[in-house]
């Protein structure tokens, strides 16, 4: 039998930087269904999000494009250290056009509430956006975890968009607006801010810069100091 490739090759220093798919299962295993199980007082998140149906219509008509073969997907978030899929190569890569932005509020219970809502990351319009690259071999494509974790993706699935259609996607927010949400979101998850300490301390561990989301947690951070 020939030997498997070290998807590492490229990037010899990444190799225990990214979570091992077949021990780190939350993302394996996550389902909306299972996470809200045990939480009544967010059953109604329950009646609000794509249903299986909706999910698997939306993953098919998203890959559709796909030609065959392998399939390369871009991580800009927690996908980059914690992909949870089986991938046959990982390289750095920078998406032109693209930027990492805090514009996905969250009144689900994660990170924020319908009273408190917080922030999360998207890939929205920008300049660029330094991430990593993944590629899946053929036998290994498992979309179905992607798209219970994301759910929204462009047609050529390169990777996933904000939608600003989706009323979750807010783009407009101030630097001002985006500090507030982050600084006093929370849910069962944990809160908004350590959301975006661990995102900066991912990246910065991934040797990948984003000054503006250090900038903003700095500010974040500035903000609660001076509250207590």
């Amino acid at each position: 039998m020939a030997e498997t490739p070290d998807p590492f090759a490229h990037h010899p220093d990444l190799r225990d930087k990214i979570e091992d798919p077949a021990v780190a299962t939350f993302y394996r295993n996550f389902s909306v269904a299972t996470l809200f199980a045990d939480k009544p007082d967010h059953h109604w998140v329950l009646e609000v999000r794509h249903g299986d149906e909706t999910r698997e219509a939306l993953r098919r008509a998203a890959l559709a494009g796909h030609p065959g073969g392998d399939l390369r997907v871009f991580g800009y978030g927690s996908l980059m250290w914690n992909p949870a899929f089986h991938f046959a190569e990982v390289r750095w890569a920078t998406l032109a056009g693209h930027a990492r932005r805090f514009i996905l509020k969250d009144v689900f219970g994660g990170r924020g509430t319908r009273e408190a809502p917080s922030l999360m990351a998207a890939l929205d319009g920008g300049l660029l956006c330094d991430g990593l690259a993944f590629r899946i071999a053929q036998k290994d494509i498992e979309t179905e975890i992607l798209w219970r974790r994301v759910c929204v993706a462009p047609l050529q699935a390169p990777t996933f968009l904000a939608d600003h259609a989706a009323g979750a996607i807010q783009p407009d927010l101030s630097f001002d607006q985006q500090v507030h949400l982050i600084a006093t979101g929370t849910g069962f998850l944990g809160s908004s801010r350590d959301n975006l300490a661990s995102i900066v301390a991912h990246v910065a561990a991934l040797d990948i810069h984003d000054e503006d989301c250090a900038a903003l947690l700095a500010e974040v951070d500035r903000r609660l100091a001076g509250s207590n």
